[in-house]
């Protein structure tokens, strides 16, 4: 768990930031914000060749820039259209790693400019997205736009490893640099009003939250429910399941106990769902993910225009720290404390 003094002086200073940012973006609310979108137009996951095509890059693309349908059969792999469109900012600038793939998605979505360099794709623009590109390691590209004072938002993961995440907000605080990073799962409406209802429920000291794939890459959207109906403060993880099937306890220091499932899709089914047991109730929730990206964009985009931070970026450090540790769990056998990892 991070330290709670430390914790304290982290929020103290992005409150501080937040006002000042506050000030320096308000006249950008009368202005559509120039974004720059970085690795969102292929994916590969580490160990296996990159492929045109991007989830969350498209559905972003398309959120703030829509499409043409008469450019899509130059789109090869996958592309996402968002149902709905996110209003004050447009992606001006894209870089990817492929330039094939960066051209058609440039195309259909009226994106003016492709970069040579992420660099390039930030010099200039009001914001940065930071597309998830199956990498694990596109946290790397966030260095850059943080120091030069841009408003970034790095994809969920936002590293694979406590101390790699720890490490980018370490520098976004430095510089001042308003940073977020988050599962897209945090912002669902569903999600959101089930945290204001909690009192009808009482004292909740169990939970459960559950999601397919992998641990870290997936299972931070399991989690993220967690921390945005209960908030955060994890201590420790043990992990009595499989690697294809974890099964995990993790322990908060408010008094609560997660159970933490997340299997293989050989094993079980893709989805979501959050189950709270409380001292005058039970709740349990399958969330409803249409235009889950959109409601993270929004977000992000209120949080360029005001500078306020919509929870503290440190939190998403402890998250995948609890992660980790239920990883390493597994690993050892034994129960890991979250500092560990740290």
């Amino acid at each position: 768990m991070i330290h709670r003094r430390h914790f304290l002086q982290h929020a103290s200073t992005a409150l501080m930031t937040s006002s000042l940012w506050g000030e320096a973006r308000a006249a950008q609310n009368q202005k559509t914000l120039r974004l720059g979108l970085i690795s969102g137009a292929s994916y590969g996951r580490p160990g296996k060749s990159r492929k045109p095509g991007s989830h969350h890059g498209t559905a972003f693309a398309t959120a703030f820039n829509g499409w043409d349908a008469s450019h899509l059969e130059d789109i090869r792999g996958t592309f996402v259209k968002s149902a709905r469109r996110v209003e004050g900012a447009r992606v001006m600038k894209l870089w990817d790693p492929d330039p094939g793939a960066a051209r058609a998605l440039a195309t259909v979505c009226g994106i003016e400019h492709i970069t040579s360099t992420p660099e390039a794709c930030c010099d200039g623009m009001d914001a940065v997205l930071i597309v998830d590109d199956g990498s694990g390691s596109h946290w790397r590209y966030a260095d850059y736009p943080l120091r030069k004072g841009i408003p970034t938002f790095c994809d969920k993961p936002l590293a694979m490893t406590a101390r790699e995440a720890a490490g980018i907000v370490r520098i976004a605080r430095e510089a001042g640099t308003p940073f977020m990073s988050s599962s897209s799962l945090r912002f669902v409406p569903d999600i959101v009003e089930l945290r204001g209802a909690l009192s009808s429920l009482g004292s909740v000291h169990l939970a459960q939250a559950v999601c397919g794939h992998d641990l870290i890459y997936y299972g931070i959207h399991a989690l993220s429910m967690i921390y945005a109906v209960l908030g955060g403060g994890a201590v420790s993880a043990v992990n009595v399941g499989r690697e294809d099937r974890n099964i995990v306890r993790i322990r908060f220091s408010q008094g609560l106990d997660v159970v933490l499932i997340v299997a293989d899709s050989t094993r079980m089914q893709a989805g979501y769902q959050l189950n709270l047991y409380g001292a005058k109730g039970w709740r349990t929730l399958t969330p409803d993910l249409r235009h889950l990206y959109t409601y993270l964009l929004e977000t992000f985009i209120h949080c360029v225009s005001t500078g306020k931070e919509p929870y503290p970026i440190e939190q998403e450090v402890e998250l995948i720290a609890a992660l980790e540790a239920s990883q390493r769990s597994l690993e050892l056998g034994r129960e890991v404390q979250v500092h560990e990892v740290m």
